[in-house]
């Protein structure tokens, strides 16, 4: 948990800033030789140009000196320095839960990203962890947006906007970064290029980007088996010639490799149109999760004893390759009364991946740990294929009247199949069970899930200037969606095993399944200008996320008395659920433009939420509905320049998160230990605080010496609703960045350390310490485990870049 101390730091430090800091700057201001205030971050984030002191919403923008400055380099990072938004890093292989507000229902382990925020690639919706390369700023919306954007969201939206091509200047850019990772026994390090080309001036050009990331990660999957099926992968632990016999050690074994590039060609012919054409490639492969079952094994036979704090006990290496596609095509015509934007974007995705499934297979009770060199792997593949056209028009006239009008329309189609393996079991099932005959592929489970979702609206919003300071909008989107799927299910080993099917035969009747709903949401806007440099809003905004079908096959009635895998008819379907967001907030610019401090009170209303489970029959993943939910708070942040040398960024949030009404069955299907009204919801700090300072200096006559520190910190979260269920409290922790960058006129070298004082910290739990309990005879199971943060890490960047 936060000390207190550490938490009366965070507050009083951000307390100082607001109130404190002006009498300072105040002094400083009259002494001062030369005014130096804060740069001024441009956004588009209203789909107005406008700056973030100007925008009446929550809104958070980092640019690309203040990423650079914090070697921010994935969303991971970006979250650290939003108030009300959390990402716990769990590493590339799996994608990282994203929560706003604390709206969260579901475990803080993998897969709890349930669709809450909605991310784009500048105008095109995309779910995608990008590299931050070659990008210019990104901006994160706190707060429903669906009069504004195409794709609706609960809580939120995150815009990676690119830098665009310049029509009037050819550049290049080079890059790198070397870094040794604490546990790590391999050196990583980061390289690329930018150019950027005028194919005719101040009418077309080009820009291109390449960058190449490896992380050799610092994890060891220490105890994997030798030879599946073959090798024990619970040997006698107290015999070392036994463990070196069955079982192998995998350095370094969450490594990731990513490639991102992206080539951009703008047209500009006039005045009144421009296009910009994208394609965006991203492929990352990672080796492994960052989970270690250090304290988390709870066994009498001695491998709790041994495993070390940066080691894991699965049994097969983790491996998972993800590609990213994105075409995108942005047009922009001056029509004089609006501004007209066509948004067209075709993106792909594919993902092949490989995890320890032994566990879950032994909580079945099929018999399977009565094979003494039993163990089991999945294999997953999935293919998405998405289309988005957004058409959007904003009113460019200078009456007290504006508006913003826009279609939207998606279709989201994926492919994904689930192979689970049992090697060696086969064989052993007929000299031991009797059974008729084994398979070659040892394929014990076999899933396919086929789903296509279209998604339309109209949205837009109206603005009324009722007085030189008093502004009202109000904002409206119109839905509909239909969702189909159809999925199959087969057991091809126990088929063949005892039920007389072929060595190579599997059988797959599909079931479809359909859903489909349409609705409204509605937000209202006041926004006030006390002062010129003092605005204050209030508003209420409608979210929701599109329900859908879980994909799974009905059970039979009467239940079948061998292996199955189905969902029940409540199990079958899932709502959509919306949020209700109330908000009131300021901005303030003060001397000069030399601080801003900006703060919001909000309360969000959860209804329907969506929560993710498992079937009562054969514990397939799927998603139902649970009953209602609150979320109440306090955000701040604040820059200042404290002086021509000094400057700082803080951010404060504070967030309840609970249960409005009971959930009995959100974590059993029959309805005992369940959640009640009150509980906490997990995966969120109720406090979050960050400190960045800058100190800048001119040395050696002509360059410039940026000395950066960077605090971030975090109260406790706990791992299931209300800590039912075996849930976990996860105490919170702070980490600390610091670099020192010398920049000349054409390149920039940076000496960075970060996790300065190489803080052990777990960021969130995989399932919880009831599944290491004995089950049908293994003693040992591994499904719980911990996901921790980066060790310390040591590195240094160069960049040259320069312009004709």
């Amino acid at each position: 948990m936060l000390k207190p101390s550490l938490l009366a730091l965070a507050v009083t430090s951000v307390c100082s800033t607001a109130l404190m800091l002006p009498t300072f700057a105040v002094a400083q201001e009259e002494t001062a030789k030369t005014e130096k205030s804060l740069e001024i971050i441009e956004i588009t984030a209203t789909r107005r140009s406008g700056s973030v002191q100007d925008a009446p919403l929550n809104i958070t923008a980092l640019d690309a000196d203040i990423m650079k400055n914090q070697n921010v380099s994935e969303l991971a990072d970006v979250a650290r320095w939003v108030p009300g938004l959390t990402i716990t890093d769990q590493g590339g292989r799996a994608g990282s839960p994203i929560i706003v507000r604390g709206l969260n229902t579901n475990s803080s382990g993998p897969s709890s990203d349930g669709g809450t925020v909605a991310t784009y690639i500048n105008e095109i919706p995309v779910s995608i962890d990008m590299r931050l390369v070659d990008v210019d700023r990104v901006e994160v919306l706190i707060g429903p947006q669906g009069t504004l954007y195409g794709a609706g969201t609960l809580g939120g939206a995150i815009r990676y906007i690119l830098k665009e091509p310049e029509l009037d200047f050819t550049s290049v850019e080079v890059y790198g970064d070397m870094f040794q990772t604490q546990q790590s026994d391999s050196i990583g390090g980061e390289g690329g290029f930018i150019v950027n080309i005028p194919l005719i001036e101040d009418e077309l050009a080009v820009r291109a980007s390449l960058n190449l990331y490896e992380d050799p990660g610092f994890i060891d999957y220490a105890y994997t088996v030798e030879e599946p099926g073959v090798s024990l992968p619970d040997p006698d632990w107290s015999d070392s010639g036994a463990i070196d016999d069955n079982l192998k050690n995998v350095k370094d074994a969450n490594g990731e490799s990513t490639q991102t590039g992206r080539i951009s060609v703008r047209w500009k012919p006039n005045n009144d149109f421009e296009g910009t054409l994208n394609y965006f490639y991203q492929k990352q492969e990672s080796e492994g999760r960052s989970i270690v079952h250090y304290n988390s094994l709870n066994d009498e036979n001695g491998l709790s004893d041994v495993i070390g704090k940066y080691e894991s006990a699965y049994r097969y290496e983790e491996p998972r390759e993800k590609e990213d596609q994105l075409l995108s095509l942005e047009l922009k015509a001056d029509l004089g009364f609006a501004e007209l934007v066509s948004a067209t974007g075709i993106s792909h995705f594919e993902a092949d991946g490989q995890r320890d499934q032994t566990d879950l297979l032994i909580r079945l009770d099929y018999g399977y740990e009565e094979f003494p060199s039993f163990s089991a792997f999945t294999r997953e593949i999935e293919e998405v294929d998405t289309f988005t056209q957004e058409l959007r028009l904003v009113s460019q006239s200078d009456s007290r009247i504006n508006w913003i009008v826009g279609a939207f329309y998606n279709k989201y189609e994926s492919d994904a199949s689930s192979e689970e393996f049992t090697p060696g079991f086969g064989d052993w099932a007929v000299d031991n069970f009797g059974a008729d005959q084994s398979r070659p592929d040892e394929l014990e489970y076999y899933s396919v899930d086929r789903t296509t979702i279209t998604e339309s609206a109209i949205f837009g919003e109206v603005g009324y200037q009722v007085t030189e300071k008093l502004d009202i909008t109000v904002g409206a989107r119109l839905y509909q969606y239909d969702v189909e799927s159809e999925s199959a299910v087969d057991f091809p080993l126990f088929n063949t095993l005892f039920g007389g099917a072929g060595p190579e035969d599997i059988t797959l009747a599909f079931e479809q399944n359909e859903a489909d709903d349409n609705g409204n949401l509605f937000k209202f806007n006041a926004k006030y200008q006390f002062t010129d440099s003092v605005m204050g809003y209030a508003t209420i905004s409608e979210g929701f996320r599109i329900g859908g079908s879980n994909g799974l096959a009905p059970c039979p009635d009467p239940l079948p008395a061998n292996q199955a895998g189905c969902g029940q008819p409540e199990e079958m379907l899932y709502d959509a659920d919306t949020t209700t967001n109330y908000e009131l907030g300021f901005k303030s610019t003060w001397l000069r433009s030399r601080l801003h401090f900006n703060a919001a009170i909000f309360n969000v209303d959860w209804d329907n939420a969506q929560v993710a489970g498992a079937t009562e029959v054969g514990q397939l993943p799927y998603i139902s509905n649970a009953g209602t939910a609150n979320a109440k708070g306090l955000e701040l942040s604040s820059r200042a320049v404290l002086s021509d040398s000094f400057s700082a960024y803080a951010t404060y949030a504070y967030t309840k998160a609970e249960l409005t009404s009971d959930a009995p069955f959100l974590f059993n299907s029959d309805g005992t230990d369940g959640a009640v009204s009150g509980d906490r919801l997990p995966g969120s700090p109720e406090h979050q605080f960050s400190l960045g300072l800058n100190y800048q200096t001119d040395v050696f006559n002509d360059k410039t010496l940026d000395i950066n520190y960077g605090l971030t910190a975090q109260s406790d979260i706990i791992s299931t609703v209300g800590l039912h269920d075996d849930g976990e409290s996860i105490p919170g922790y702070s980490l600390s960045n610091i670099s020192a960058k010398l920049t000349a006129d054409e390149w920039s070298t940076t000496l960075y350390v970060n996790n300065l004082f190489n803080k052990y910290a777990v960021t969130s739990v995989r399932r919880s310490d009831a599944d290491i309990t004995t089950a049908n005879g293994a003693e040992i199971q591994r499904n719980y485990g911990h996901y921790i943060n980066k060790p310390l890490t040591v590195g240094v960047k160069f960049n040259y870049k320069f312009e004709i």
